[in-house]
Order: C-alpha cells, then structure tokens, then sequence
C-alpha cells in the first residue's frame, strides 16, 4: 500500500502525527485508522465475490487485477496459445531485408538474366554502371497539387 515512502518520509509523518494529535490519542487515532482500513478491505472482497458470482462460472478464472493494461498484455504474450513465439522464431529479419534490398535494387531479375547467359555465374557486377530507368513520368493532375 505504502511501497513508496522511503524510512525518512516515514519518520517524518510519524514525528509529525505525534506533534499534531499529541501521544495521548494517536493510540486511539491508529486504531480507529486499522479498524477503517480492515472495513474497506472486507467490503472490497465482498464486492468482488459479488461480482464474481454474479458473472457466473464462465469467469471462474476471472482476475480484477487482469483489468490494468499492463497487466492484461503482460499475460496474454506469455499465453503460449497466441504463438508469437513460433512467429517471432520464424522471422528472419536479415534474410527478410536481404530480398526487400535485392527487390529494390533489381538484382533478382540481373541475376536470373545473367545467370541465364552464364556470365557472371549469379553475381552483381559493381563496376557496371546501373541502367537510368526510362523517362516516365506520372500524368500531370492539376488537382493534387
């Protein structure tokens, strides 16, 4: 309930309850306080069997703190049902940027031309200077510019 209060901050509320209620009373202020927070507690838990209940035995399993995104995405990637793991194997980001570069760049159709020919024996000639590609250009469209 209280994770973030370091031992100095703790100090401090204490000497400052102590000055502000005096030790006469903070005895009773503590218990009065654990009492209220045993209250809310109970009602808390009997809200959630309520609410349990009524949602009936398809959500037996049904966990309040699955609500907290956090929480909900942290289990579901751990399902082994979703397999994410087999797809995340299964993606060779290297092999994959490979042929995008090669698609861009156009060497599987010169490898397959010259290896054809027998030329170059599937390699790309780097001293070759690239063909300019033909001068199309894309109809004139007053209207998107």
């Amino acid at each position: 309930m209280f994770n973030d209060i370091g031992p100095l901050e703790l100090v401090t509320l204490i000497v400052l309850a102590v000055l502000v209620f005096g030790p006469d009373k903070l005895p009773k202020l503590i218990q009065d306080v654990t009492r209220t927070i045993r209250k809310i507690r109970e009602f808390s838990e009997s809200a959630k069997q309520d609410i349990r209940q009524e949602l009936g035995p398809e959500f037996k399993d049904f966990e309040f703190e699955d609500l907290n995104p956090k929480t909900f995405i942290r289990k579901q990637l751990d399902n082994e049902d979703l397999g994410l793991k087999e797809i995340r194997n299964g993606f060779d980001l290297k092999k994959e940027m490979a042929e995008v570069t090669d698609a861009v760049h156009g060497r599987e159709a010169e490898s397959s031309a010259s290896g054809a020919s027998g030329s170059s024996g599937g390699t790309v000639d780097m001293t070759k200077k690239p063909e300019s590609p033909r001068d199309e250009r894309p109809p004139y469209d007053a209207d998107a510019t």
